[in-house]
């Protein structure tokens, strides 16, 4: 049997280890509200930091990505590593994304911390299928939209919309829209839970 001076050894020593995550992400931003004339879009986009631990999260949400914490005109993102919050990604490309708009604030961050917290913990049964997440604050209504990367696959999709409305606790009907559908500025929702 251990002594009480080991086991507070060894608690002590499991505390001090990060608590990795499955997979890296990384945080973007982005600031529209000053955009040069004939600049193309993504010119303001800026990967800001790349973590794996649960503590790195924490720290890097904690004091500076909160949506409140934004200027009008600007969207964060979370994607996973290596995936650019880009239509043009080859991630992305096929993909589309699900959308919810919120007209309080308060309701844009609750979202988007549930949403953070279900990414890197992996809550989504079609977590390979995601992309990542993007919080935008606008003026009149902000929006949250989560990317994925397969728009066919509607099985997949359809399970992700679901779980989503699930974790961010909203009643109202939310819809996916490819991403081809909105390079064309069509705007119909393909599926919707």
């Amino acid at each position: 049997m251990a002594s009480d001076g080991a086991a507070v050894d060894v608690s002590e020593a499991a505390a001090e280890q990060p608590h990795r995550l499955d997979k890296k992400w990384t945080f973007w931003f982005d600031n529209q509200s000053k955009p040069k004339q004939g600049a193309a879009w993504g010119n303001n986009l800026r990967d800001v930091y790349t973590f794996d631990t649960v503590e790195e999260f924490w720290c890097l949400y904690d004091h500076v990505f909160k949506p409140s914490k934004l200027p009008g005109n600007a969207d964060f993102h979370l994607f996973k590593a290596g995936v650019e919050p880009k239509w043009e990604d080859p991630q992305c490309a096929n993909g589309g994304k699900w959308t919810v708009t919120s007209s309080r604030k308060a309701g844009l961050e609750t979202m988007w911390l549930e949403t953070l917290m279900a990414l890197i913990g992996e809550q989504f049964d079609d977590a390979d299928e995601i992309c990542g997440v993007v919080a935008s604050v606008r003026q009149r209504q902000d929006k949250l939209s989560l990317w994925t990367k397969n728009a066919a696959n509607e099985a997949a999709q359809m399970s992700i919309g679901r779980k989503w409305k699930e974790i961010i606790d909203v009643t109202d009907k939310i819809t996916y829209n490819f991403h081809d559908d909105s390079k064309t500025r069509t705007t119909k929702g393909r599926y919707s839970v």
